[in-house]
């Protein structure tokens, strides 16, 4: 059973769309919502940073500049954000949403401090738009927010596996789960959970990480409910 008071769970924007591949699976979201909220329940302090793959990645965008391309990515997590906010406000929740850029109409400025407040008032804070920056993923704003609000771990919901495997589990059958892991072997073995800007960052300031399956939300509070580990901890060593 772990025990953390401030979190950052991190979302692919693939998970919003479970089989669909793309856009909204209404379905899989308020299953992913109503863990979110029991563990906030369990006096949990999140704060979560969703990517935008179910409408754009940056590479996506081969005949235009990388720079506009990302962006436009950036904004697919602005409505993924946008959708998350709803269904948890739905379930009773207190949240604000935060962009990278500024887009008041829509959403709060990110401001450290405001966002630190806010999780101290017991809101759920949902961080959109990534760093604002191109050429940063949104698994490195995973890091850089996690450090800024000094949560005590990252909670990566990977899609298609349960944690880390020593090759993709869902080709070869001898495919071995890590339950635990440094950060420095991710890097040395080329094991991509995360990409290698935001492995570094959270390896340099010991971030620890916990990576688990999101196909079942479930999971997500058994990492706190659970005597048994959860997925993969990655830590800067153990």
């Amino acid at each position: 059973m772990q025990k953390f008071k401030r979190v950052v769970l991190k979302l692919s924007g693939e998970a919003l769309a479970g089989t669909k591949g793309f856009g909204f699976d209404d379905e899989v979201i308020e299953n992913i919502c109503a863990s979110i909220k029991k563990v906030h329940m369990l006096d949990v302090e999140i704060a979560i940073v969703v990517g935008g793959g179910n409408f754009w990645r940056g590479r996506s965008g081969a005949q235009i500049e990388r720079a506009s391309s990302d962006t436009i990515g950036m904004l697919g997590t602005v409505m993924n954000g946008l959708r998350i906010q709803g269904s948890l406000e739905e379930m009773g929740m207190d949240t604000r949403l935060m962009t990278a850029i500024d887009m008041k109409e829509v959403a709060e400025p990110y401001i450290r401090r405001r966002a630190i407040r806010h999780l101290e008032k017991n809101r759920i804070v949902i961080f959109s738009a990534g760093t604002g920056l191109p050429y940063f993923s949104t698994d490195t704003t995973a890091s850089l927010r996690a450090l800024e609000i000094d949560a005590d771990v990252i909670l990566l919901g990977k899609t298609g596996t349960d944690g880390i495997y020593d090759k993709d589990p869902n080709i070869f059958d001898n495919a071995v789960k890590y339950d635990k892991l440094t950060y420095k072997e991710i890097l040395q073995q080329e094991i991509k959970i995360m990409d290698t800007t935001a492995t570094s960052l959270a390896m340099d300031n010991s971030m620890p990480l916990i990576a688990f399956g999101i196909d079942d939300p479930s999971n997500m509070v058994k990492i706190f409910t659970e005597e048994e580990a959860i997925g993969t901890i990655v830590k800067e060593k153990f």
